[in-house]
């Protein structure tokens, strides 16, 4: 895994302290290849939100270790200063409810964040535009977000976590509020764009509909995963 992909080996997370401590997450292993898109399962309450916080550098893990490609970000202690950085420009994220900026536009809710990385504000826009034409909104970009379907606010939101280009993304419940075609096209469009990005990307879902589409599935329970093989369904 040269350069890109995802890497977590032996993590832990404990909440709180002696008697009252628990322990979210026991021993994670996963890994995710550039270009791949990997489904994380598991009932509430098994680990899978203390997964992905972690891995998307929002809270602390109590032990192990997590690198993106070669980079280690976390080895028993954080290995990056700035982890502000480290999640604008390394993690996308995706989620269940768009979260859209009301009062800007398509095209200034997904050049924002490049532009706050610094990236000019022609070129910003030039990687946004490139991405509602590989998504199918460009229509759309001078849109506000309330003349939206839903499922074209979710397509945006896509963007948005692609916009700089990040070797992760981390999709949480993506297609949770969404009916079966709509599910399906966003997941079809999240392989399209770990493909042609080389993207390792993790889809954390209860959405049955989805799930046979992964070739490979972590399951957590109690806090440990589970590698199984997906039924990697074609999409129609």
């Amino acid at each position: 895994m040269s350069g890109k992909g995802i890497r977590i080996e032996g993590l832990k997370k404990r909440y709180g302290k002696g008697d009252t401590a628990v322990d979210a997450l026991k021993g994670v292993d996963l890994q995710v290849a550039p270009g791949e898109v990997v489904g994380l399962i598991g009932p509430s309450g098994s680990g899978k939100s203390t997964l992905l916080k972690c891995l998307g550098a929002v809270i602390e893990p109590s032990a192990g270790l997590m690198a993106l490609g070669d980079e280690v970000i976390y080895d028993n202690g954080w290995k990056i200063k700035d982890l502000r950085a480290l999640r604008r420009d390394k993690i996308g994220f995706v989620f269940q409810a768009p979260y859209l900026i009301p009062f800007l536009d398509v095209t200034d809710n997904v050049a924002l964040l490049p532009m706050l990385a610094g990236v000019p504000n022609g070129e910003a826009r030039k990687r946004a535009l490139e991405l509602f034409k590989a998504l199918d909104v460009e229509n759309r970009a001078k849109a506000m977000p309330s003349q939206l379907s839903g499922g074209e606010q979710q397509r945006v939101a896509i963007a948005r976590g692609l916009v700089n280009r990040p070797p992760v993304i981390l999709a949480d419940e993506p297609t949770a509020a969404l009916d079966s075609v709509r599910a399906l096209a966003v997941i079809h469009i999240l392989e399209q764009m770990a493909s042609q990005y080389e993207t390792a990307i993790i889809v954390v879902t209860h959405d049955e509909k989805i799930i046979p589409t992964f070739k490979r599935i972590y399951q957590i329970r109690d806090g440990v995963t589970y590698e199984e093989a997906g039924e990697g369904r074609q999409l129609k």
